[in-house]
């Protein structure tokens, strides 16, 4: 059963996301890996006799066995990144977790999906700008992603289950519990229509390092990440400047020069890491959302020129595919990613194709 392999891959100390792909891309499967030799593994890239001693030492099988036990036992969905109901935007990511588990209802893959992050020490004016954004997203066929942290996550989360937007709060430790304990009857609802999704066994306890490591799930599966009150460290920077290296949008509430829980979202303004963001109308046009999308998807190319034959060929892929970031298509397609980009930017000129957040392309008139 590959899943127990996959799962006790992720057990092993010191290989890391992205030598599991790496190692499972060269052995065929997770238990190719858990079954390889020790000399093999040193031919494999990025494998030293460290991780190559740790992987043909290991004793996690039994453990392994004992997570697929309670992830049956509490009805948690284990998802492998070759998984279709994986976050196919964390795919982009080079780093993305080879197995998520989540609890819940809800897509991970919704057409549109936003991460609103943030100070733990909300104020009033935070509380009351986050929940008239979600008012508004309420109109959208969207997904809220956040860390079901106290503050801004907890207002993100609760006003989404409110509005009955979908949500889903990532986590930094196993789903044998919920921390902090008081979102627990939060989580709940949010289980209805969304969810909890983590990349930690069970036992595993909410440490100080697991949250950084969450973030970047938090930034890699949404669209773009909204920064609602912050100062000038912490969390919701960190998961702005992982979306950033993402190209994911970035997007921040402004708010007074001197106070300590806007410093940080006016810094994100101020160096151009960040949109300036005062309401929903400013997030629809810099996402490119709502009716001005709608109506550029409605839009039927008509009198186009001829198309060359490669731009054929990326039309083809986008029509029979779906959307598709700019790496799937360079992997598709084998054009080298200058001329690639070029190829896309003609199509884009020419209205045959459109570009959505996080470098995702879209063929127009295909829905």
């Amino acid at each position: 059963m590959e899943l127990l392999y996959q799962i006790a891959l992720t057990m092993i100390p010191g290989i890391g996301d992205v030598n599991a792909r790496s190692l499972i891309k060269h052995c065929g499967s997770a238990e190719a890996v858990l079954r390889e030799k020790y000399h093999r593994l040193l031919k494999i890239p990025g494998i030293g006799s460290v991780t190559a001693k740790s992987i043909v030492s290991h004793k996690v099988l039994n453990r392994a066995e004992e997570e697929l036990l309670f992830l049956d036992k509490f009805k948690i969905q284990a998802l492998m990144f070759t998984d279709p109901d994986y976050p196919q935007r964390l795919l982009n990511c080079n780093d993305s977790p080879i197995v998520l588990y989540f609890k819940g209802n809800g897509s991970l893959n919704r057409k549109r999906v936003l991460a609103i992050v943030g100070t733990r020490q909300v104020t009033e004016y935070g509380k009351e700008i986050c929940r008239a954004m979600i008012q508004r997203l309420a109109e959208e066929d969207i997904l809220v992603v956040s860390g079901l942290a106290h503050g801004v996550d907890t207002v993100a989360h609760r006003a989404s289950a409110d509005a009955g937007i979908s949500t889903v709060g990532v986590l930094g430790h196993g789903l044998d519990h919920i921390y902090p304990s008081i979102n627990r009857g939060l989580a709940e609802r949010m289980i209805l229509n969304g969810g909890v999704l983590t990349e930690f066994v069970s036992r595993t306890m909410p440490d100080r390092e697991n949250f950084p490591r969450r973030n970047r799930i938090i930034a890699g599966m949404a669209d773009a990440t909204l920064v609602i009150e912050s100062g000038v460290s912490g969390g919701s920077l960190i998961t702005a400047d992982i979306a950033l290296s993402y190209n994911r949008d970035v997007l921040a509430v402004p708010g007074r020069v001197n106070d300590e829980r806007s410093k940080g979202c006016n810094d994100l303004i101020k160096r151009n890491k960040a949109a300036l963001t005062e309401n929903a109308d400013d997030l629809f046009y810099h996402l490119g959302w709502g009716e001005q999308s709608k109506s550029a998807k409605e839009i039927q190319p008509t009198l186009f020129r001829d198309l060359t034959e490669e731009e054929l060929k990326l039309v083809h892929l986008l029509s029979q595919q779906g959307d598709l970031s700019i790496d799937q298509l360079e992997s598709m397609s084998a054009f080298p990613l200058s001329h690639l980009a070029t190829l896309l930017l003609g199509l884009e000129i020419e209205g045959v194709i459109t570009k959505l957040p996080g470098n995702i392309y879209h063929r127009i008139g295909k829905g």
